[in-house]
């Protein structure tokens, strides 16, 4: 064997000074910031004096880092353990959901195209944050397609057109339309008769998106589910997205 090599200059004792350095820096650096706590043990009196800590943390006072769940085509829904062995989905990025026609009763999944207002912070619009009470524009296919086969009417469709398609027929039967049976046919004008449809609703379909509320919390259940906008509640958005897009143009 030959003769050992001597410490580098940067160790004392054969330890690294260095990485002694690091690691202290590092630890006291942790202490100094911590991790997430909901205790009020770290924080100061009423009167401005500081508290001794007279005992260590405890498990149930944590905090976790908030999901901030992005509107992207990768979904990513991540299994978080939680109290009492439970179990909560962390939803990271999605882009669909389960979306509910309240006035028609049916719900279908469909995708999440944009995020386009939120009463708490401009900031979430703009990085596409689904959050709980985010109003979205969802694809308004899924419920266009369930239209037409429960009422028999061919929804957000431009009337003028329509009304060229028809001149250019001069009369001929559209080719499109499959031939139904008498009772198919009795069941539909019965609905028809029935049938009432929000102007706004009928003006959405036919730019293919709808307003929608994110109504699920999607960093606790890993799901954006939720409602399409209606009567004085769509009405109150539409008006609130209106006046942004003016404040935009007169910037």
């Amino acid at each position: 064997m030959g003769t050992p090599l001597p410490p580098p200059k940067s160790s004392v004792n054969g330890t690294s000074v260095v990485g002694t350095m690091w690691w202290v820096s590092s630890t006291s650096l942790m202490m100094r910031i911590g991790r997430i706590s909901r205790d009020s043990m770290h924080k100061r009196r009423a009167t401005g004096g500081k508290k001794k800590a007279w005992r260590k943390k405890r498990k149930y006072e944590l905090g976790r880092q908030p999901a901030n769940t992005k509107l992207s085509s990768n979904k990513t829904v991540r299994r978080i353990r939680v109290r009492g062995g439970n179990v909560k989905w962390r939803a990271l990025r999605l882009d669909t959901g389960n979306y509910s026609w309240g006035s028609e009763a049916v719900t279908r999944k469909t995708r999440i195209l944009d995020v386009v207002y939120n009463a708490s912070n401009n900031e979430l619009v703009r990085t596409q944050t689904l959050v709980k009470s985010a109003i979205v524009q969802v694809d308004a296919a899924p419920f266009k397609q369930w239209y037409l086969t429960h009422y028999g009417v061919d929804i957000g469709r431009k009337k003028k057109a329509q009304a060229t398609k028809k001149e250019g027929e001069e009369g001929e039967a559209p080719a499109e339309e499959a031939k139904k049976s008498n009772h198919v046919q009795r069941k539909l004008e019965k609905r028809q008769k029935e049938r009432k449809l929000d102007p706004h609703i009928e003006e959405q379909f036919g730019s293919g998106r709808l307003l929608a509320c994110i109504s699920s919390r999607p960093g606790q259940c890993g799901r954006a589910d939720g409602y399409i906008l209606e009567g004085k509640e769509l009405e109150f958005y539409m008006k609130k997205l209106q006046r942004k897009k003016g404040k935009g143009a007169a910037a």
